[in-house]
């Protein structure tokens, strides 16, 4: 049994932050040149995205739940 639920949205949105952190940071150390836009978009759809993955994962979740007739508290 798992210790957890996985949660696919959550690792979605650590993914573009890490994208994004590691773009800045190799802007800032002059490996590469990013125009300052870039970075604007990658997180805001990324986020987006990682909101939709994270309600269509707990809908998922919870259809599972109502199927099998296992209660959660407190969800």
């Amino acid at each position: 049994m798992l210790r957890h639920e996985p949660q696919p949205g959550r690792l979605l949105a650590g993914t573009v932050l890490i994208t994004a952190a590691v773009l800045y940071a190799g802007d800032a150390v002059s490996a590469w040149s990013i125009p300052w836009w870039v970075l604007f978009p990658l997180v805001c759809g990324g986020l987006w995205v990682a909101a939709a993955v994270g309600v269509f994962g707990h809908l998922l979740r919870r259809r599972r739940r109502r199927r099998t007739g296992e209660h959660v508290k407190g969800c």
